[in-house]
């Protein structure tokens, strides 16, 4: 490694346009997993961010992990406080944010000591060296500093002075040292694009745009940049550059999107596309929070978003919207979901359209509110006082996010039912390149909606196929009944208290709920329709429980994969798919109650189980460990 004094403080000029017989020692790779980390303020998540961003332009796949700390305000350089942000970035599909990391970059000796187990052997680790003083070493519990005593020989060490350098770099331009070490990140940032010989371009852009109004924080971040990228120039460790071809994909438009944002941009779609305007009820919660961001931003499109007090605030302002003609949401994550559960008998008593967002959380009571569990589907199910069932879907990846919410919509809207749209924090806050729809392509969503002065209306009378009851907006003529949430007669809409009306009414909002998976997509197999292991899971592991899958195919081994996406109803060809195969192996990141619903509903099968309760996504390699296991 060449001597960091002597490296240069100004940038040199920078190659725009690289072409591979420009570098001396190019590296052909299909994908790359590369983590940013440090502190809790380091700008690890927006230093992620743009890497993705420059990636979905390069015209590679993607699938990204944003990982907070569970304390909102941990003590500096402790392990408890670090944020990270990695990327999966390829020319092929790219299912997960990876196992293990190819590219680490470490702000200070906290973020090197908590990633370290999770970066390859052989991979590049690239360092604030200014940061691993001895004090703060020891903070983060080395005896020694882990940048002199040989523990690191198995890695592509790069003991960059990022602090110093990014200071030095800034100071022309009169910027003291404590502003300038916010822009610490983006000297790595610059690092890191030159080790996949990118242009600066699309970030630089990004920094015109986000100060459009401080010219002087677009030059010094620009210069930061340009810095870091210069600096990697020098460095004999970095002397080789990954190439990654295009991923081949389907033409369209496509961008890099949260599953937030795509859950928000599904609602949208669902509002303009059913002719219901949209409103959202909502108390912020981490880490639901960004869906009422992204719908606050769309007054012009219609959306009404309110940001109520408390969480049974939120649920009943939009059951409120919901008697009045409005495609209806609220969103919470799971204590939320708790408060909210008396309102969402109430929805289902008067059977109006709702909405209901979970993404899902770690943890009993405040718990982790960062990190990512399937900690709810038992509340979502039968959380409810008295009988009350509601539809339960749950999305698999930040992108389809917006195609179930959509289809949340959908069911809500046509079936006259709250329906429980489950994410969870690594989907929800995590992001992938998703191809745009036009509207007018997506499937229509026509609500049962009465027609004014019908003589024949009934509040409680229902399609005969359906069970679904008609949808009175209030204020057409002629129609008129009680709402409230005490128990309705049959057909009629009265006030009963009749034990056989009760049973009767039980017996009809099951029923019109078990009708659904009427109107739902079969369960499809990623394999063998007939084998030797059948991997189940549901919602959020979708991507990693397919990569798994994959790999035990290309061993050989008949193993296929039924993901869940209907949970409740299940669809109707549940059974025949478990059916085919010689042994089920039910995985969810929870203790086990996806399988105890399936033992439940579909009890002629013995099933296997893989949980895990980490607050952390499953790998590829334990899974494919597991599944060795069982054969």
């Amino acid at each position: 490694m060449l001597d960091q004094k002597l490296i240069p403080l100004q940038p040199y000029s920078l190659k725009k346009n690289i072409s591979m017989s420009d570098q001396a020692n190019f590296i052909e790779k299909e994908d790359v997993v590369v983590k940013f980390c440090g502190d809790s303020g380091d700008g690890m998540q927006l230093a992620g961010t743009l890497f993705s961003d420059a990636a979905a332009l390069q015209g590679l796949d993607l699938a990204t992990f944003p990982d907070y700390p569970a304390e909102i305000r941990a003590p500096h350089n402790t392990v408890a406080g670090v944020s990270g942000f990695q990327v999966h970035v390829g020319r092929k599909k790219i299912d997960t944010s990876g196992d293990f990391v190819d590219i680490l970059v470490a702000m200070n000796p906290a973020s090197l000591k908590s990633n370290l187990k999770w970066t390859r052997p052989g991979a590049t680790i690239i360092v604030d060296a200014d940061a691993f003083d001895e004090a703060a070493c020891k903070k983060a519990g080395y005896e020694t500093s882990p940048l002199e005593d040989d523990s690191l020989n198995g890695y592509n060490l790069v003991k960059a002075p990022v602090t110093m350098l990014t200071r030095n770099a800034l100071q022309p331009l009169g910027i003291d040292n404590k502003n300038a070490d916010r822009t610490r990140n983006v000297f790595t940032l610059g690092i890191i694009y030159h080790i996949f010989s990118w242009s600066l371009d699309s970030t630089v852009s990004y920094f015109k745009t986000k100060f459009k109004k401080k010219p002087e924080m677009i030059e010094a971040n620009k210069l930061v940049l340009e810095t870091g990228y210069s600096y990697a120039d020098t460095v004999e460790t970095l002397a080789s550059s990954y190439h990654i071809s295009k991923a081949k994909m389907p033409a369209g438009r496509y961008r890099n999107i949260t599953g937030n944002v795509a859950t928000a941009w599904g609602f949208l779609a669902a509002a303009e596309r059913s002719g219901r305007p949209l409103f959202l009820g909502s108390y912020p919660i981490t880490p639901a929070t960004e869906i009422l961001i992204e719908l606050a931003k769309y007054k012009s499109l219609g959306a009404k978003v309110f940001q109520a007090e408390d969480e049974i605030a939120g649920i009943c302002s939009a059951i409120g919207a919901s008697y009045t003609g409005s495609l209806a949401l609220t969103t919470t994550s799971g204590p939320g979901l708790s408060l909210k559960s008396e309102a969402i008998g109430l929805a289902v008593m008067t059977e109006l359209p709702l909405v209901i967002v979970n993404v899902q959380r770690g943890g009993p009571s405040t718990g982790l509110p960062t990190k990512s569990e399937q900690s709810d589907l038992m509340q979502a199910l039968f959380g409810r006082n008295g009988e009350a069932p509601v539809v339960v879907i749950a999305a698999s990846t930040p992108a389809d996010c917006f195609h179930f919410a959509y289809e949340a919509a959908k069911i809500a809207l046509e079936h006259m039912t709250p329906v429980i749209l489950l994410t969870d924090g690594s989907i929800g806050n995590g992001s992938q390149l998703f191809r745009i729809p036009k509207v007018a392509d997506l499937p229509s969503i026509k609500p049962p909606l009465a027609e004014p002065n019908d003589k024949n209306y009934k509040p409680y009378l229902r399609d005969p196929e359906t069970f679904v009851r008609q949808w009175a907006i209030p204020g057409t003529e002629g129609l008129r009944h009680r709402i409230g949430g005490l128990e309705k007669e049959n057909v009629s809409g009265n006030v009963s208290t009749d034990p056989a009306n009760h049973q009767l009414m039980t017996n009809l909002r099951e029923a019109k709920i078990q009708k659904v998976a009427d109107f739902i997509s079969e369960q499809t197999i990623f394999g063998g329709k007939k084998g030797d292991l059948l991997v189940v899971s549901w919602g959020g592991t979708g991507g990693t429980t397919q990569a798994a899958v994959e790999e035990m195919q290309k061993q050989g081994k008949k193993v296929s994969l039924a993901h869940f996406n209907h949970i409740m109803p299940l669809p109707r060809n549940t059974h025949e798919v478990l059916a085919g195969f010689k042994k089920v192996v039910v995985c969810e990141l929870n203790s086990g109650q996806f399988v105890n619903y399936l033992r439940m509903k579909e009890p002629d099968f013995k099933y296997s189980q893989f949980n895990k309760v980490m607050g952390l996504p499953f790998t590829v390699t334990e899974l494919v460990a597991k599944f060795n296991e069982l054969l």
